[in-house]
């Protein structure tokens, strides 16, 4: 018989903890380990017994902040971090990510969700509603206007790395072009010379951090 994921649900708000516990507890693979309003609560939970999983809402002022990311991985390192809040701050989202959640969902989730989430969070894996995964591409490949980047890339090249970076393979950027695929390799071979690159996601990235296409673009 498997073991149980241990989740302790850390939150201010009384109906929300009821309703986070009956969600989880429908799930035959979870046991909820226990309950905190706050945080020296959560904490002495995590001290005191092994906890898988640590749900909590670190937007509520008096209760819980940001800190308690960090308070939980020094208490216990081993216990994985999901939030759940409602907090629509960017600045206040990279951080407690920069601090070490493993995940994070908004409260408009669904159960389907949040039971996903426990169960990745609990292997140690990442698990982002799309709400902060979007957060992330956004800060990672923020969006540009313009791009004033000199490339050493011919302006062929520079066509045909933004096909290969939209997901197209050599036969169809031949096709577009009216060239043979042959001539594809070769410009692709030069492209990743020039660009001291090794492979096509290298490509896609490039092609992404400057604004020679958009994450919408790729097929």
């Amino acid at each position: 018989m498997s073991k149980k994921i241990q989740v302790a649900i850390a939150d201010a708000q009384v109906l929300c903890r009821v309703g986070l516990c009956d969600v989880l507890q429908r799930n035959p693979d979870v046991d909820i380990a226990g309950q905190a309003g706050n945080a020296d609560e959560l904490l002495k939970i995590v001290e005191e017994r092994p906890i898988d999983v640590v749900v909590v809402d670190y937007n509520q002022p008096d209760f819980f902040n940001p800190e308690i990311v960090a308070d939980i991985k020094k208490s216990a390192p081993s216990t994985h971090i999901l939030v759940i809040s409602s907090d629509d701050r960017k600045e206040r989202i990279y951080q407690v990510l920069e601090d070490g959640v493993n995940s994070f969902l908004t409260k408009q989730c669904d159960e389907g969700e949040i039971l996903d989430a426990i169960k990745a969070t609990a292997r140690g894996d990442k698990f982002y509603c799309h709400k902060i995964l979007d957060l992330i591409i956004e800060r990672s490949f923020p969006s540009k206007s313009e791009d004033c980047t000199a490339t050493p890339l011919t302006p062929r090249e520079k066509e045909i790395l933004t096909l290969v970076a939209k997901g197209k393979v050599a036969k169809e950027i031949a096709a577009d072009l009216h060239i043979s695929p042959h001539t594809i390799y070769t410009h692709r071979k030069n492209i990743l010379r020039k660009l001291n690159l090794t492979s096509p996601t290298e490509m896609i990235v490039y092609a992404l951090e400057h604004g020679m296409i958009e994450l919408s673009d790729r097929s």
